[in-house]
């Protein structure tokens, strides 16, 4: 808001009522009037754009700056500042669900600009998958980069409950078992001899094999 103050020149200036009410004044050209502006107000213009972003990783730093990421169950990232390249490895055993949570990682970074596409491709340590990100002058690249793994994240979230819960609900079929399911010790009696390896006769384990005795009586 800026305020407009017309000095008004000595002598008849004709005002209006309805233009005194409305707070205009007439200036004429021919007398030497002043007009003083003088902001009242002070005006502070910030990028409406731009936005506070928080978010929480498990994350730790090396001794050579890279960052290290252990948030996912099947595979940790690491960002490496320095290169300017990120680095996802098998967290634990390498198996088809660590090559789908690299695949989907490094997709979604694709597909928000984050590394080369070009780029994309299995690492030099078993079962890794390795891209480059891509250089800004306009942006913090290495900063962009950990934003984005930080909103993959929160995709891939659901999918990681529904896994574990996956796994907790096999362990309790396994452990706990229903009753139509499962007898207890003793329940089914047991049987003298079972399965289809006699043990009292000639050809008994531990003592004669087939192949043993037939090689002898030639």
């Amino acid at each position: 808001m800026v305020r407009v103050n017309v000095l008004k020149p000595s002598g008849i200036d004709i005002v209006t009522s309805a233009e005194r009410e409305a707070g205009q004044v007439n200036v004429d050209v021919t007398k030497d009037t002043a007009i003083d502006i003088r902001p009242t107000v002070g005006i502070n213009i910030t990028n409406n754009k731009i936005k506070d972003y928080v978010f929480e990783l498990t994350a730790r730093e090396n001794l050579s700056g890279d960052l290290m990421i252990y948030d996912h169950k099947d595979i940790d990232i690491v960002l490496m500042q320095e290169k300017k390249k990120i680095v996802a490895f098998a967290k634990d055993i390498l198996t088809d669900n660590v090559y789908g949570a690299e695949s989907r990682l490094f997709e979604y970074l694709r597909k928000h600009g984050i590394v080369a596409y070009d780029s994309i491709q299995g690492g030099n340590i078993y079962g890794s998958m390795e891209a480059k990100i891509i250089d800004s002058k306009k942006y913090d690249s290495v900063r962009s980069a950990l934003v984005q793994i930080a909103e993959w994240f929160k995709e891939e979230g659901p999918m990681i409950e529904e896994m574990e819960q996956h796994d907790e609900m096999m362990d309790d079929e396994l452990l706990n078992p229903d009753d139509d399911k499962a007898t207890e010790l003793g329940e089914v009696p047991h049987e003298e001899e079972k399965g289809s390896i006699l043990q009292k006769n000639l050809f008994a384990p531990y003592l004669y094999g087939r192949y043993t005795y037939w090689c002898r009586q030639n």
